[in-house]
Formats: C-alpha cells, structure tokens, sequence
C-alpha cells in the first residue's frame, strides 16, 4: 500500500515568516514568532494596514467571539490575548467515554506601537471572527500637504 505525506514547501512558509518579521519589525514587536507558531495557527493571523491619518491593525480569530478576546494597552504595548476552553465528548450507551478531545487555544501577541500613534484613540471592532483595531496618529504627526503661493504677475 502507498502512503502519502504532507508537504510543505520550504519557500512558502519561509516567506511567512519573512513577512511576520517585518511586520514585527514596524512596529516593535518584541515577541519574536516562530515558523511552527506562525504557520500552524498557534497565533492569530494579523493584517496592518498605515493610512494617512491611522494604522489600522485587523487580526483573524475565526470560532472567538468578543467574550473570548481581550485587547489592552501597558504603556506602548498593545496586546491581544485568549483563553478559550473548547472540548468535545462523545459517549456510548453506557455513558463510558468513546472520544474525549479537550483542547485549550490561548494565545498572546503584543505589538509595540509607533511613536506617532495616538494610545487615547484606539477603537476596537469584532464581527463574524475579525478583530479590527484602528489607531489613530497623533495630529501633528499626520502628512501636511503645504500650499505653493502664487506668484502674482
């Protein structure tokens, strides 16, 4: 009989990880991520986006509710974290056990924010799984587009 196994190509998941480097590296991570922890699930996957007035940080917690997520900020830190008890129990006839699963998924992951990121202005949005979190820049950091005078003729 042949068996199959999984593969999981090298230059994908190395790229992964290149990307949550970078991530981490913008904003100051100093929770280094690990392939196994980025790519297996053990953290959530997060998206952050810089507009010009705000960063707008979206994490995908699919199977949470807001109930099961905490976001807080410790001085430049912000941190969002979970425990979530799951189990799943089968039983017979009899009421002995015929599958037992429990399975525990908590994660942390804090990023440091930016200098010019506003901490009073954070506002936080959960539906259907994803987190949204939108920081606003302080005002005097955000992009002023200064105006030519016309020279009069």
């Amino acid at each position: 009989m042949k068996s199959g196994t999984m593969y999981y190509p090298v230059d994908s998941v190395k790229t992964l990880v290149d990307i949550d480097r970078l991530v981490d590296s913008f904003f100051g991570t100093n929770q280094r991520l690990n392939r196994e922890n980025t790519v297996l699930g053990h953290f959530p996957l997060v998206d952050i986006c810089e507009k010009s007035d705000s960063y707008v940080l979206e994490a995908e917690l699919p199977g949470y509710n807001e109930n099961d997520v905490e976001v807080n900020l410790n001085g430049g830190t912000l941190t969002i974290e979970s425990k979530k008890d799951e189990s799943l129990e089968k039983q017979d006839e009899a009421g002995n056990y015929v599958v037992k699963e429990r399975r525990i998924q908590n994660f942390t992951r804090s990023f440091k924010l930016p200098e010019n990121a506003d901490p009073s202005s954070i506002e936080a949005d959960f539906k259907d799984g994803l987190l949204c979190l939108t920081i606003k820049k302080r005002t005097e950091a955000q992009k002023k587009i200064i105006e030519f005078k016309k020279k009069s003729e």
